[in-house]
């Protein structure tokens, strides 16, 4: 039985399962052979009646011979594992030119390339030599094949049946497969091989090479490893009038590739080199063969395009750019479906030609959908243009959205995502404008202060950015790019902004323009600036570029520099002990938050706060002293020993002192010196006096 009646002119076999019980069924039209668990319902279509004569398993049936419909041949029966019995009679019709199961079943048994019926030809019609059918397209001869059969008298039963069926994706049209002669890259031999045996066959090579690259992402190894491991061998051949042709003459006879092969390939290189690829269609072979050429025939086939990528490490590693570039690759890096394509083939040729992968690593990255995981398509109205992005919203609003987002599997974008990124963007933007505006006036070789005897936050800010360089390098090393920008993202967002120059606000505007206090601050920023804006230079180039011209405007660039190398923190526990603070310091504004709430304060710096401990939590608390409330941004903090387990630790109440104008603290000591009026004692002092001292904020 079949659902392709266009294949049975090229019937050559008959497929059985070695392990399925046949029948022997004795009908009204003769003897019929059935698999057991199909009788029933073949009976039934046929509408027959039978009686079993006899059983066997498939494997007894091997080899017997069934004389072909209407052709005067006969069809040996074939095992074949494929066979199933979820429907037709447990028995497959087998043509080898159209069928992959069927192709290897025959080659399985001996069938030679020459022995092979293939009567389709390239435009779909049967060739005119077909008894019957010749020159008749293959759909159209479907129904006049099962007229043939029913004249033959062989014709049990027909229907119309709907399966499913190869189509072309892109002309939406049904497909076949059909066997032709091709050029072949053998992965696990080579026919013919006249020379020294290789080593190890392509298959092992490219293996090796596989599990001797790095992968982005990971998966991307198992998933080349088994596509390698699996394949069949490459068909490097195509019947195209377009591509890069194969260059080649066999013997008309023997099918042999002329014994000058390779010093053909190099004259005819050098036609083509002058006068294009057209230049192997004007070539006679009485050119390049003289007197030989009548017993050679010049091949028309051109070479799989994947073979023109696939060899570019020679080409352009190893050729036109063997001065810029070097062998093997560092990196190939292309969408996920190169597994099957240009990694694929450039592994492949590598492998024939050096013995190993053309690159050191793989990078692998998915396809942009819109916002609810649909490709983008004209018919869908969902294309978002990487032009319409930069002319709207800038280039960096694209560059960061690509560095956002996990590459690994689809890439995510709408207009609301877009708005997302956009205020990412602000962000680290508006920090970047917060350290220079407070640099601005800082000179490295005339201010700097040794990292000692910086205020402790000043130097808790530095540990938090060698974490940070160290973790963003390493993400950068592994193309881990999203962690990086959010690591980014929360250092200038969280660790900078809410926090660190939050409190530092305090210093650089209240204390002695040249005060250690506020120089030490600024040996900090200074620091911060010159990592942050190498770090953020891959992803947000334009941007870093621009703010490194305010910074260091005698530079020509940013990108001739390395990453920076910071000063060590030196400190002790300085991340553990600044965690512990900043949990507190959280506390306290969820408890300032309630004041602001009920319209008791505004600013936090109108309020004070009582902070009740033990242990080493208070001794925490106490070991800032009168520079606690500089850290949680109160006008006053007072800390005690918790003497009640039911008691708040945590008391907020308004100031009930006056607003210093100037740091807009509200201390007892506002108007206190009556020279000047409206600030208050610490004020006068960073104005007119020694200044403010401070060890730790």
């Amino acid at each position: 039985w079949t659902t392709t009646p266009w294949t049975i002119p090229a019937n050559q076999a008959l497929n059985v399962h070695p392990d399925f019980i046949y029948n022997l069924v004795e009908t009204e039209r003769g003897l019929l052979i059935l698999a057991a668990d199909l009788e029933n319902a073949c009976l039934e279509r046929y509408q027959l009646k039978g009686r079993t004569l006899a059983s066997c398993k498939g494997e007894k049936l091997e080899l017997i011979g069934f004389r072909h419909p209407f052709y005067d041949r006969l069809a040996p029966v074939y095992l074949g594992e494929y066979v199933t019995l979820e429907q037709g009679t447990g028995i497959v019709h087998s043509a080898p030119a159209y069928g992959v199961d069927d192709f290897i079943s025959c080659r399985r048994y001996g069938m030679k390339d020459e022995q092979i019926l293939a009567p389709v030809l390239g435009d779909g019609k049967y060739a005119s030599s077909l008894p019957f059918f010749g020159g008749l397209d293959i759909w159209t001869a479907n129904s006049r094949i099962v007229e043939k059969i029913r004249e033959a008298g062989a014709l049990f039963h027909s229907e119309t049946h709907q399966h499913s069926y190869m189509h072309c994706w892109r002309h939406r049209t049904p497909i076949i497969y059909r066997a032709t002669t091709q050029w072949f890259a053998g992965m696990d031999e080579v026919p013919g091989f006249k020379g020294t045996k290789p080593a190890e066959t392509l298959r092992a090579t490219a293996l090796r090479g596989v599990e001797a690259t790095r992968f982005y992402p990971s998966w991307g190894q198992a998933r080349l490893h088994g596509m390698i491991a699996n394949r069949p061998d490459w068909t490097l051949s195509r019947q195209r009038q377009w591509g890069v042709p194969m260059p080649f003459f066999i013997h008309r006879e023997t099918g042999e590739l002329h014994p000058r092969t390779l010093e053909l390939l190099e004259a005819v290189a050098k036609k083509v080199e002058q006068g294009g690829i057209e230049a192997w269609q004007r070539i006679d072979a009485r050119e390049l063969l003289g007197p030989e050429s009548a017993e050679y025939e010049k091949v028309k086939d051109t070479l799989d395009v994947w073979f023109d990528s696939g060899s570019t490490h020679e080409t352009v590693l190893k050729g036109s750019h063997a001065k810029q570039l070097k062998f093997p690759a560092d990196l190939y890096l292309e969408g996920s479906d190169q597994h099957r394509g240009w990694f694929h083939s450039s592994l492949l040729v590598s492998c024939m030609l050096n013995g190993r992968a053309p690159y050191d690593a793989l990078l692998t990255h998915g396809f942009v959908v819109d916002g609810e995981g649909r490709k983008m398509s004209k018919s869908l109205g969902n294309v978002i243009a990487p032009r319409k992005i930069s002319e709207t919203l800038g280039a960096e609003i694209l560059r960061l959205w690509v560095a956002a987002t996990d590459y690994s599997g689809e890439l995510f974008i709408s207009e609301e995502i877009l708005k997302g990124v956009v205020e990412s963007y602000r962000r680290i933007r508006n920090t970047l404008r917060f350290l220079l505006a407070n640099i601005s006036d800082f000179d490295p070789k005339r201010n700097a202060v040794p990292v000692g005897d910086w205020v402790e936050i000043d130097r808790y800010a530095m540990a938090l950015t060698h974490e940070l360089q160290k973790s963003v390098l390493e993400d950068y090393d592994r193309y881990e790019f999203h962690p990086a920008v959010a690591k980014l993202q929360n250092f200038c967002s969280e660790e900078l902004s809410a926090f660190y120059l939050d409190v530092l606000k305090d210093r650089l505007y209240t204390c002695g323009k040249d005060s250690p206090a506020r120089r030490s601050a600024q040996n900090a920023l200074y620091h911060i600036t010159q990592c942050l804006l190498r770090l953020i230079a891959p992803v947000l180039s334009f941007t870093a570029e621009e703010a490194w011209k305010l910074f260091q405007p005698e530079d020509e660039t940013i990108f001739i520099h390395t990453y920076y190398r910071l000063p060590e923190a030196q400190g002790e526990g300085l991340l553990e002990k600044w965690r512990a603070l900043r949990d507190i310091r959280s506390e306290v504004q969820k408890v300032l938050e309630v004041l602001r709430a009920a319209g008791q304060i505004g600013s936090s710096l109108q309020a004070q706060v009582e902070i009740a401990a033990n242990g080493d939590k208070l001794r925490l608390l106490r070991s800032l002293d009168d520079e606690l409330r500089f850290v949680l941004i109160t006008s006053r903090a007072a800390v005690s020993e918790a003497t009640s387990p039911a008691a708040p630790p945590i008391h907020a109440m308004p100031s009930p002192h006056k607003k210093c104008k100037r740091c807009w603290h509200y201390r007892a000591d506002v108007d206190s010196d009556p020279d000047h009026p409206g600030i208050c004692g610490r004020c006068v002092q960073n104005l007119y006096g020694f200044g403010e001292p401070r060890q730790f904020a």
